[in-house]
């Protein structure tokens, strides 16, 4: 039932075929050109928050240091798989070998775990930050922040290697053919079970949020704190949505046009959108993204 050429267990030398949106040259063209323009705006995006949480000081934060990893995973986890879409709809060469086919799956999984991982410690520090505020300086200091990245990236790249590693060993059959966008049905049974957790986490982290700024006696005051976790959250909600469709709807659903588009979704939506998340809803990160753009425009 694998879609993968059957001497890819066997040999390095195995290639698979990617199968594209549409055999037409028109279509591919159209499709080159709209992953070129989703790709470079996840790219710009992304780079003005690094480059303007790395020039202004008072954004020198937990919660920024924290945005400009996500950004980093966002531009990694989008390099991965877009811009071989844009050289197969370009070129029409459809094949990658076994050696590249492992290579993607291995940083895509590390990529989108480090993203979930990091939206997890994003909620701690937002929880920390409302609920325990006279505690926050010493829970979320600088050694702790990039202690709880450094964790998170080794867990992440473990998992990669032991899923990946577990995903070639099985024994292929059928067709050299398969998706742009691929994962294997076991790599969603263990993220299910770990993405499970960490919603569990983040929904009780919330939870707890959400108590706290019930109590806090004034509206304008409610609002102005509970502002600082609408982006996280709403960026947390756009990742998990999307996941879901992608792996968690019914068969009637799931054509082979759904299920490209609904990974093209999943894997390039959120970090195009996550910037644009995030810069909306921040007026001190807006101003000095604009003022970025400009400079770099300029």
């Amino acid at each position: 039932e694998n879609p993968i050429y059957e001497m890819a267990n066997q040999s390095t030398g195995g290639e698979f075929v990617l199968m594209g949106f549409s055999d037409d040259p028109d279509l591919q063209m159209l499709h080159s050109v709209m992953f070129l323009i989703i790709y470079i705006t996840a790219l710009m995006g992304n780079s003005l928050i690094i480059i303007a949480v790395a020039v202004e000081h008072h954004l020198h934060s937990p919660m920024y240091f924290f945005l400009v990893n996500l950004s980093l995973l966002d531009i990694c986890s989008i390099s991965t798989t877009v811009p071989k879409s844009i050289v197969v709809s370009l070129t029409n060469n459809k094949g990658i070998s076994f050696a590249g086919c492992v290579t993607q799956i291995f940083f895509m999984v590390m990529f989108v775990g480090g993203e979930l991982a990091l939206l997890t410690i994003m909620a701690y520090d937002r929880y920390v930050a409302i609920c325990r505020p006279l505690h926050y300086k010493l829970v979320m200091n600088w050694n702790a922040c990039i202690q709880m990245v450094a964790i998170s990236f080794l867990c992440n790249l473990i998992h990669a290697a032991l899923e990946t590693s577990v995903t070639f060993k099985l024994n292929f059959c059928g067709s050299n053919a398969i998706g742009q966008y691929f994962f294997s049905k076991m790599v969603i049974l263990v993220a299910f079970f770990l993405d499970s957790f960490i919603f569990a986490f983040i929904f009780a982290s919330y939870t707890h949020i959400f108590s706290a700024v019930m109590k806090i006696p004034t509206t304008q005051s409610r609002h102005k704190v509970f502002s600082t976790c609408t982006p996280h959250l709403t960026v947390f909600s756009l990742f998990i949505i999307t996941a879901v469709f992608s792996y968690m709807r019914p068969k009637s659903l799931s054509t082979p046009s759904v299920d490209l588009l609904s990974a093209v979704l999943y894997t390039a939506l959120p970090p195009v959108l996550n910037p644009i998340i995030y810069s909306f809803r921040n007026k001190d990160l807006q101003k000095v993204c604009l003022a970025k753009r400009e400079w770099l425009i300029g």
